[in-house]
C-alpha cells in the first residue's frame, strides 16, 4: 500500500476526536479520513473547570492532543498523585443533535466493563450540564499503525507477540459480552514499554443491546476490515465479526499492506465475500493457516478465539509466566489511605440532574450501583463489607481493601465472567460519607441477586436513613 502523508487519527476519540498534525508524522490513508469528517470543534472546555484549568478539583488540564465533532483530548495530570492522563471531552449538546448520544452511552458503558491490560483503561466519567469527562489512561507510545508504516511489516516474532496480546484483550471483552466491531490497526495504541493497547469502543456492542437471535445488524467499522457477513447486512455474530478483523489486522502485521484492497469500493467488496487475497511470498506456511481460518468468508467454520489460541503458530516461542494471586496484587497495592474528600464537583456529579447513571445501566434507573450516607466510620464501612464476603462460604473474597474502598471478587465465572464488586467511600464531612457501590465485572442480573441476597442486608443497619441519603440504582 501507498504511503501518504495525512492528518492522524486520534484513537482516544475514534470518529469523534481527530489528532493535530505534528510536523514529519507519516501514517497510512483511512477510509475514515478519506471521508473528510473534520467539522469546527466545541468551545472552550476551561468554563467548566474552575481557577487554573483544574477539572473538578482532580485533573489539571494542558495542551490539546487532538479534536474532532464532538469535542477535544487533553494531557493531564492527576493533582492526587501525579498520574498523566487523557481528559476526553465530549459537548452533550452536539452530541444529542447529531443523534449519537446512544453510541456515546455504548462507548463508555463498553470501558467501564472492561479491564484488561490490553485495553486503554477509563479511570473515570464526570459531568456537568454541558459536557461529559472521560479521563483515560495515556498511551504515550503511538498507534502500532504508524510503527507498519515507518518499517513496512514486522518480524513473525514480533507480529505473533503484538497478536497475541490482541487476542487476550478480544478474548477478555467477548467473554463480558463486549464485541469492539471496529478493530483495526489505528485502534492499537503501544505504550511506554510496547505493549498493546486496545482503543476506541465507539462503536461496540454489548450482550444488553444484541437482539434476541444473537445477531447484530448495523454495519459498522472500515470498509477494509469489515466481515463479509456484516457487508451482507443479514445479521452477524460480533464475537466472529471481530475474530475476522483479527485476521486482517495479523496479515498487515505480516505482510505490511491490506490484504483486501482496490480503488473500486465495490471491488473490493467482492474480494471480501470471497475471501480473495493473496500472501506474499514471506509469509510462513503457519502464519498462512493461521490467517485462512481468520479469513474464512463463512462465519459459521470461521474459526473461534478459543481454538485460535490453541493453535500451534500462536503458541509458538511461549513461555508460561507464574501469576500472582489477584489477593497478593492487592496487598501490594494497599497503603495508607483516606476517605477521598468529597467536593462540589462530585456534587453536582452525584445530583440528579447530572448524573450519569443513565449512561451505565436503565432508562433513567443505574442498573450497576448504588450510593448511600453514612454516620459510621469509614473503618465501620470496610468492616461491615469484608464481612459480606465473610459469610458467603469462600464465594466471593476482598482483593483490596482500604479507608478509600473495597473491592470484593467473586470465586467462580458467571454469565460473563467473575462478579466484583467495588466501592469508594468519600467524606462529605467529618462525621457524614457517601459510600457509592457498583458494579466493577461481570453480569448485571447477578450482581443485583447478590445485592438483594447479600449486600443490603448487610449494610441496612449502617445506612443513615434520612432526607440526605439517596440510593440510587436496582441494588
Amino acid at each position: 500500500m501507498a504511503v501518504r502523508r495525512t492528518l492522524p487519527t486520534c484513537a482516544y476519540g475514534g470518529q469523534f476526536i481527530r489528532a493535530i498534525r505534528r510536523p514529519g508524522s507519516t501514517v497510512f490513508p483511512t477510509q475514515r479520513q478519506l471521508g473528510g469528517l473534520i467539522v469546527p470543534t466545541v468551545g472552550a472546555v476551561m468554563e467548566d473547570c474552575g481557577r487554573g484549568g483544574v477539572l473538578g478539583g482532580r485533573y489539571e488540564l494542558g495542551r490539546v492532543l487532538g479534536r474532532g465533532t464532538f469535542g477535544k483530548v487533553h494531557l493531564a495530570r492527576d493533582i492526587r498523585n501525579g498520574r498523566s492522563v487523557a481528559v476526553k471531552v465530549v459537548d452533550k449538546e452536539a452530541v444529542v443533535r447529531a443523534g449519537m448520544m446512544e453510541q456515546v452511552k455504548r462507548e463508555i458503558s463498553a470501558m467501564k466493563m472492561v479491564r484488561h491490560p490490553n485495553v486503554v483503561e477509563l479511570h473515570e466519567v464526570m459531568a456537568t450540564r454541558s459536557r461529559i469527562y472521560l479521563a483515560m489512561e495515556l498511551v504515550r507510545g503511538g498507534e502500532l499503525f504508524g510503527r507498519i508504516a515507518r518499517s513496512g511489516r514486522l518480524s513473525e516474532t514480533s507480529a505473533r507477540r503484538y497478536f497475541r496480546q490482541l487476542v487476550a484483550a478480544v478474548d477478555f471483552c467477548h467473554q463480558r459480552g463486549v464485541y469492539h466491531r471496529d478493530l483495526k490497526l489505528e485502534n492499537l495504541l503501544l505504550d511506554e514499554h510496547g505493549d498493546l493497547k486496545v482503543a476506541d469502543f465507539g462503536l461496540s456492542a454489548l450482550v444488553d443491546h444484541v437482539p434476541r437471535d444473537g445477531l447484530l445488524r448495523t454495519t459498522c467499522g472500515t470498509p477494509a476490515y469489515v466481515a463479509p457477513e456484516v457487508l451482507g447486512k443479514k445479521g452477524y455474530d460480533g464475537a466472529k465479526a471481530d475474530v475476522w478483523s483479527c485476521g486482517v489486522i495479523l496479515f498487515v502485521l505480516l505482510a505490511g499492506f491490506l490484504p483486501f484492497r482496490d480503488s473500486n469500493m465495490m471491488a473490493m467488496y467482492k474480494k471480501i465475500c470471497r475471501g480473495d487475497f493473496q500472501y506474499p511470498p514471506w509469509i510462513s506456511s503457519g502464519a498462512r493457516r493461521v490467517i485462512a481460518k481468520l479469513l474464512d468468508p463463512n462465519p459459521n467454520t470461521r474459526i473461534t478465539v478459543a481454538k485460535l489460541m490453541e493453535t500451534s503458530w500462536f503458541n509458538k516461542y511461549k513461555v508460561q509466566k507464574p501469576q500472582s494471586t489477584t489477593e497478593e496484587n492487592g496487598k501490594q497495592g494497599q497503603m495508607e489511605e483516606e476517605p477521598e474528600k468529597l467536593n462540589a464537583f462530585h456534587l453536582i456529579s452525584f445530583s440528579e440532574g447530572f448524573d450519569l447513571s443513565p449512561l451505565f445501566g436503565g432508562e433513567g434507573i443505574r442498573e450497576d450501583g448504588m450510593r448511600f450516607t453514612t454516620r459510621e466510620p469509614a473503618s465501620s464501612v470496610v468492616s461491615k463489607l469484608e464481612g459480606v464476603a465473610a459469610n458467603t462460604a469462600g464465594k466471593y473474597r476482598v482483593t483490596k481493601s482500604g479507608a478509600a474502598g473495597v473491592r470484593l471478587e467473586g470465586e467462580s465465572r458467571g454469565r460473563r465472567g467473575k462478579l466484583a464488586i467495588a466501592t469508594q467511600i468519600f467524606a462529605i464531612a467529618p462525621s457524614v460519607l457517601v459510600v457509592e457501590v457498583r458494579r466493577d465485572d461481570g453480569d448485571t442480573l447477578e450482581y443485583q441477586k447478590f445485592c438483594a441476597d447479600e449486600l443490603r442486608p448487610a449494610l441496612k443497619d449502617i445506612i443513615w436513613s434520612s432526607s440526605n441519603c439517596q440510593t440510587v440504582g436496582a441494588c
